[in-house]
């Protein structure tokens, strides 16, 4: 399985799905599956935005046209009737395969999503190309609840979706990336599963993202990484 990690560093605005459809394009014959970071398709901080670049799932449809050679898995802010989720999208084989919508919208400090966003409720698995498969969208995989939900669903592959802000500096290291580290392997072991985890790079209005993106095994190891607060995009083989 060639797993494609798109640590990319997404603009607060639609101009995202080009430079995702160009990245797709480019790696298209050399990977199965391609995974790009939380709201990719928009940037982070929409607040008021929302109303304007939350996509309909009919304009995503180069995306679909291209997942008849690789597996792509994208955030977006979706429409939903009068409301808007924060999703994570799974194409393959020229259609939606899956929508997760978080869960757990964080409303505390930095973070202001529940003002904006309606929340999922429900965690569920599908059988992709690769096994058995459930996607969280970050704030969902810090929550207990969420780990038992997905050891309910007993998936081969966890995809986190993540949009991070770095925070917890000190001379022995991020304290974010530790936290984050420590419940992706807790998570992998409880359900047996590998996860891959990417999370996006870049500042928006003072938040700096610290990417890090990884790939666990199912025996609680970080077997691949990426760099931090870097734009990478690298095919591994797992």
């Amino acid at each position: 399985m060639r797993v494609t990690l798109a640590q990319v560093s997404p603009k607060l605005n639609r101009s995202n799905l080009d430079d995702i459809i160009t990245i797709v394009k480019e790696f298209k014959n050399d990977s199965d599956i391609i995974v790009f970071p939380e709201l990719s398709l928009n940037g982070y901080l929409l607040q008021d935005k929302l109303y304007e670049d939350a996509w309909d799932i009919n304009e995503l449809d180069n995306l679909k046209e291209l997942s008849k050679n690789i597996d792509i898995v994208v955030g977006a802010a979706m429409r939903d009737g009068d409301a808007f989720r924060n999703a994570g999208l799974y194409f393959s084989k020229a259609e939606l395969l899956s929508q997760h919508d978080k869960v757990h919208l964080p409303n505390y400090g930095m973070f202001e999503e529940a003002r904006y966003f309606k929340a999922g409720n429900i965690f569920e698995s599908f059988q992709s190309t690769f096994g058995k498969t459930s996607m969280i969208v970050c704030e969902d995989m810090w929550h207990e609840d969420v780990h038992r939900d997905l050891q309910k669903e007993n998936p081969d592959y966890i995809i986190a979706l993540v949009a991070s802000p770095a925070r917890g500096f000190s001379d022995d290291g991020l304290a974010i990336q530790d936290k984050w580290y420590d419940i992706l392997k807790k998570v992998s072991l409880e359900c047996n599963a590998k996860v891959i985890f990417v999370n996006r790079v870049g500042f928006e209005d003072g938040l700096g993202f610290w990417g890090g993106s990884c790939i666990v095994n199912n025996n609680g190891k970080i077997i691949e990484k990426l760099p931090l607060f870097k734009e990478k995009i690298k095919t591994f083989n797992i």
